[in-house]
């Protein structure tokens, strides 16, 4: 057990040092996208275990990154605005004690909500889950107009954190949120990585089989499937986090039904349950916006204007159904050596 923890845990370091100098290739937009690219992938990694392991559709995963924004903004600004003036707001204190903070606050709120919704979540099953979820989407600009401090559609802004002064003449401002986010998601991720290589994982797919075997066999499903969501709620707030640091802004707008659904489309065609599938479906889900928009633009006037989101969301569509046809495991099944859950049931 404690060789497997330090291979995973030399694993996850040379990947993030990997994924750190990749960023000197990068030109300041690209980290810009790969920043918000690792946020989405830090929300999908949590998503994608909560349905592929335990089979608990939810549909507004939005709102729980949105609750990480939220919580991230509102903490983070609080401490600023109490250190400033003060000798720890100068060097190093000034933006690692908000950052660190306002991190901590993501995890709160995010954790809090994903309880509430993973006690409902022990009760309902299908349809029914989704629903709710769907439900929170719809609802969250309307929360937001009338929950003091959150400042309906304006939203709130996040602190910006600057570039260290010993990294200043190294790297742009772009560049260092980008490695921020690669450090989250470093954090966020490893422990799924170890979840789905324990017992929990054996406990999930239990649960998700059969949960009447699954209870003969000593396993509580209400508790594994809480559990479950308080998990990937966590990781949406992570996420929400993230995209905070590299916006410097929060608003309902932001996390509405259609990027709730976008996760969803992340995690159907990265493939169910597997982290390096989340990966490729983040990466999709950021980018081709971007390809979609900078081909509308090329376009005449009136038929980029007609083309405008609705080419997006057809796009969209006929991706999620060629790789259902063609990969229905999604395409982390295009590369070898793509993680395995464990098959056996777990025994008291």
């Amino acid at each position: 057990m404690r060789t497997h923890g330090a291979r995973l845990l030399l694993r996850a370091g040379l990947l993030t040092l990997l994924a750190l100098g990749a960023t000197f290739l990068l030109d300041p937009y690209r980290n810009y996208q790969l920043a918000t690219a690792t946020g989405v992938f830090v929300a999908v990694a949590g998503l994608t275990l909560l349905v592929g392991l335990t089979g608990q559709l939810s549909l507004g995963h939005a709102v729980l990154m949105a609750a990480g924004g939220y919580g991230y903004a509102l903490t983070a600004t609080r401490v600023e605005s109490a250190i400033e003036g003060t000798p720890v707001a100068d060097g190093l204190g000034g933006w690692l004690l908000p950052l660190l903070v306002g991190v901590a606050g993501a995890l709160a709120a995010a954790g809090l909500l994903g309880l509430l919704l993973g006690l409902a979540a022990a009760r309902l099953r299908g349809p029914y889950l989704a629903g709710l979820t769907l439900a929170l989407v719809i609802a969250l600009p309307s929360v937001a107009s009338t929950v003091p401090g959150l400042a309906g559609e304006q939203g709130v802004r996040a602190p910006f954190v600057p570039v260290p002064d010993a990294l200043a003449a190294l790297i742009a401002t772009e560049q260092w949120h980008a490695w921020l986010a690669i450090l989250v998601a470093a954090c966020a991720v490893t422990p799924l990585v170890a979840l789905r290589a324990g017992r929990a994982c054996l406990r999930m797919r239990a649960v998700h089989d059969d949960e009447t075997a699954a209870r003969l066999a000593g396993v509580d499903p209400g508790r594994v499937k809480a559990g479950a969501f308080v998990l990937s709620s966590l990781a949406a707030g992570l996420g929400g986090a993230v995209l905070a640091i590299v916006t410097q802004q929060v608003s309902p707008g932001a996390y509405g039904l259609g990027f709730s659904l976008l996760l969803v489309v992340a995690v159907v065609v990265g493939g169910l349950g597997s982290l390096g599938g989340a990966a490729l479906g983040a990466v999709l889900v950021t980018l081709l916006p971007w390809v979609v928009d900078q081909a509308t633009t090329a376009l005449p006037a009136d038929l980029g204007h007609r083309l405008q989101g609705n080419l997006e969301i057809a796009l969209f569509g006929v991706v999620v159904i060629v790789v259902t046809v063609l990969r229905p495991g999604g395409l982390a099944g295009l590369f070898p050596g793509r993680e395995h859950a464990p098959e056996q049931v777990p025994s008291t």
